[in-house]
């Protein structure tokens, strides 16, 4: 199948403003865009793209005054399955973990593991090592945490999410990735777009989503606590420790947020 992805945000601004964004595909899937992904900001500023430390593809440009709107599009190939399930996949030992794996057991900014690791023991303690003890975890997030627009916030935490038991995708995902760090599994946070595509329309404007990974038998495999079914059609976009990684835009100065449309949808043939 093929898959149109877009974006258009606009922001205000008073001044000449720096501005970071991680609004491209990641690179993992770069084979799988249909010609090139096209990014611009107007009024045109120069955009000058690097690889972060995750290994994100970013974007650098100074936003005029008056502010600017970016704008993205790309067509993706995607072979039309949901996420992969492997039941048999299994929880490597800590010590037995390639080094560059390590960073995503550790606590981090929005995943308080410190706060976090009694109540994971006592919630999953008695679980399968491995899938059967990841997906545990989702299960109990799915359930514990209502999904909410009206319950977003940037400074809410994994620990906040368990005792508010609210929150948007975001939320979801902090939660459950930091119960599975608690429990020695390397998880990472993800952020990308989701359409609904395969299951029934969703009556809230669509948004990038985020979901997470976790590290089991040597390979990085996709959950997602918030809708808790394997989905089709993820474009990755970026990946990090959580959400304060892979924020889609960091702007270095005052600016307003004006627009903000997303698209992902199966491109159907004529």
């Amino acid at each position: 199948m093929e898959i149109r992805v877009g974006f258009e945000i606009a922001y205000a601004a008073a001044q000449p403003t720096p501005m970071v964004m991680m609004l491209s595909i990641h690179p993992s899937r770069v084979q799988d865009i249909v010609g090139t992904e096209t990014i611009i900001a107007e009024p045109n500023a120069p955009i000058g793209f690097y690889r972060d430390s995750f290994g994100n593809v970013c974007g650098r440009l100074l936003a005029p005054a008056g502010g600017v709107t970016l704008r993205g599009n790309a067509l993706v190939r995607d072979s039309g399955l949901p996420d992969a399930v492997n039941p048999a996949a299994q929880q490597i030992p800590i010590e037995q973990l390639p080094d560059e794996v390590l960073l995503y057991l550790m606590p981090s900014r929005y995943c308080e593991t410190d706060k976090l690791t009694d109540i994971a023991w006592s919630l999953f303690g008695n679980t399968p090592p491995g899938w059967a003890r990841v997906q545990a975890i989702v299960e109990f997030v799915h359930h514990h945490v209502t999904f909410g627009y009206e319950h977003a916030h940037h400074m809410k935490s994994a620990h906040d999410v368990y005792e508010r038991r609210s929150g948007v995708c975001r939320d979801f995902a902090h939660l459950a990735l930091t119960f599975c760090r608690c429990m020695g599994i390397p998880a990472r946070y993800c952020t990308g777009y989701m359409g609904d595509i395969g299951v029934p329309p969703d009556p809230a404007p669509m948004d990038f989503s985020g979901w997470f990974q976790v590290y089991l038998s040597g390979a990085w495999y996709t959950f997602d606590a918030r809708h808790n079914v394997p989905r089709i059609g993820r474009i990755l976009m970026g990946t990090g420790r959580d959400a304060a990684d892979v924020a889609l835009t960091t702007s270095f100065g005052r600016m307003t947020l004006t627009k903000f449309i997303v698209i992902s949808e199966e491109v159907v043939a004529a």
